[in-house]
């Protein structure tokens, strides 16, 4: 047992004669040599293990990943275990020889997002569109990479949910393992309240409407995530309140009572009003038109689609906590290239 070493961020690199100092690997990724092993900490506790090794095997495919869980190649405390399993603080986890990613965070710019709320348990901050919340489908990095690289210092910061890429607003991220449990647990049960602004292209009619389609989540041919409805499909329900009219448009307010992937995008296609801007369920003529503008409104070249409220009890505290982020700039703007709401 001699040779079995606590994996400490370093990887140590052994010859059969025992020499520290052999080559490395020049290439961009490296193959750790041998088994790693993990003593789980209080922060990492409660963590499924197939996240948990997602986060530290980083540049490791997901599809590795779930291999080396069905092989029984990934151990914990000497037992076998599948993907579903939750770590306890305590555990020894055994991380076999992977292929990783050599210094892939080196090369992630670091930046800071608007803060609309922190303290020692969780960051929420202002997301801007087009910027994606993590890597991956083609994305080196996002948000919680560029986060981690100009925060060293931060011993623990996870995303508590997400928002895509093409949308602006409140993003929830956890600086605690026990903060990212709670808020987990608090939107799993309901008991957030989550609520965006969306521009819908139509003549919409109800000031207050409840929309219950059942949504499919499927992969293109092209590897891209999609939404459909479907009888099949996971419940899935937006109330969605009318603010303000305007000609050909409405300005609504979704309010969230499930949290499916495009739920609101697909929601409002489905009901015949896409939102403006949308690239995946939206009027494609009409949102090249809006990427111009023209002689009577101002050009639009993102989706309109913003995380303006969210509600939650703090998670140490049990405060109820209600966050705002305003409207962004380019959306405002093209708003009031719209002219005078309609009464």
């Amino acid at each position: 047992m001699k040779d079995l070493e606590r994996f400490s961020g370093k990887t140590t690199q052994k010859g059969h004669s025992g020499d520290t100092s052999q080559p490395v690997d020049s290439s961009p990724r490296t193959v750790l040599p041998q088994a790693q092993f993990v003593t789980i900490g209080e922060e990492e506790a409660g963590q499924r293990i197939d996240n948990y090794l997602l986060r530290v095997c980083k540049g490791v495919p997901k599809s590795h990943i779930y291999r080396i869980l069905r092989s029984g190649e990934v151990r914990v405390n000497k037992g076998r275990i599948d993907q579903l399993y939750r770590l306890i603080e305590g555990d020894v986890v055994r991380i076999p020889p992977v292929r990783v990613a050599e210094k892939a965070e080196n090369n992630v710019p670091a930046a800071e997002f608007p803060v609309i709320y922190e303290d020692a348990h969780m960051l929420v901050i202002d997301k801007p569109a087009g910027v994606a919340v993590h890597g991956g489908s083609g994305v080196s990095f996002g948000v919680i990479e560029q986060l981690r690289a100009s925060r060293p210092d931060a011993k623990f910061l996870e995303l508590v949910h997400r928002l895509d890429r093409e949308t602006s607003g409140l993003l929830l991220l956890a600086k605690k393992r026990s903060a990212l449990t709670s808020l987990h647990e608090q939107m799993r049960d309901g008991l957030t309240d989550k609520r965006y602004l969306a521009l819908a292209v139509g003549d919409w009619k109800n000031k207050r409407q409840h929309v219950k389609l059942p949504l499919h989540k499927y992969t293109t041919a092209d590897g891209e995530r999609r939404v459909s409805v479907q009888a099949d499909g996971m419940a899935s329900h937006t109330v969605f309140t009318l603010l303000r009219k305007y000609d050909k448009f409405a300005l609504l307010e979704a309010e969230l009572k499930t949290g499916r992937t495009h739920q609101i995008r697909v929601h409002l296609a489905s009901s015949g009003f896409p939102i403006a801007g949308d690239d995946k369920y939206g009027d494609f003529a009409l949102n090249k038109a809006l990427q111009k503008g023209d002689a009577t409104r101002g050009a639009l070249k993102r989706m309109f689609l913003h995380a303006h409220q969210i509600s939650f009890s703090h998670p140490e505290t049990g405060k109820m906590l209600t966050l705002n982020a305003p409207l962004a700039p380019e959306c405002e703007r093209f708003l009031v290239s719209l002219g005078p709401a309609q009464s």
